[in-house]
């Protein structure tokens, strides 16, 4: 009877151990996701540049969406302005480089229809945003960074 006890005692936790393992590798497979929201344009060039390099840092290792939206459109049209300030590469440059990497880059669609501006007027890369994809760029935590 002792044995068959400790058989089990055993068996439930070696089960325990085997639960918990799965849980910590699960949690090290997930990234962590980055929302960096960008309402300034031409008006602000440093928050446009700090905004574009946290969002190719953050590539890295997480998952990272950014969302322009207000006088943040004006930085993801066609015909925008290459944004230069300080050290910090130039938009237009960042831009490309973040959608190389498959970054989401999206624009508020009620912000371009108030600006006169459609998805056709955008740059390449950057499409019109969509509410179901502020949850679905990442498997893990979401931190935001307003810029």
């Amino acid at each position: 009877m002792k044995t068959r006890l400790m058989i089990a005692a055993a068996v439930a936790v070696a089960a325990l151990l085997s639960i918990s393992s799965l849980r910590a590798q699960q949690a090290t497979e997930t990234r962590d996701g980055v929302f960096i929201h960008v309402s300034h344009g031409t008006n602000d060039p440093h928050r446009v540049a700090m905004a574009l390099q946290m969002a190719a840092m953050m590539a890295e290792d997480k998952d990272v969406l950014v969302y322009f939206d207000i006088k943040g459109i004006e930085v993801v049209m066609k015909d925008a302005a290459d944004i230069q300030f300080s050290h910090f590469p130039a938009s237009k440059a960042q831009l490309k480089k973040l959608a190389e990497h498959k970054v989401t880059l999206m624009a508020c669609p009620g912000c371009l229809k108030a600006a006169g501006k459609t998805a056709a007027d955008l740059a390449p890369g950057i499409q019109v945003a969509d509410k179901k994809a502020f949850f679905n760029f990442t498997k893990g935590r979401i931190l935001t960074l307003d810029y």
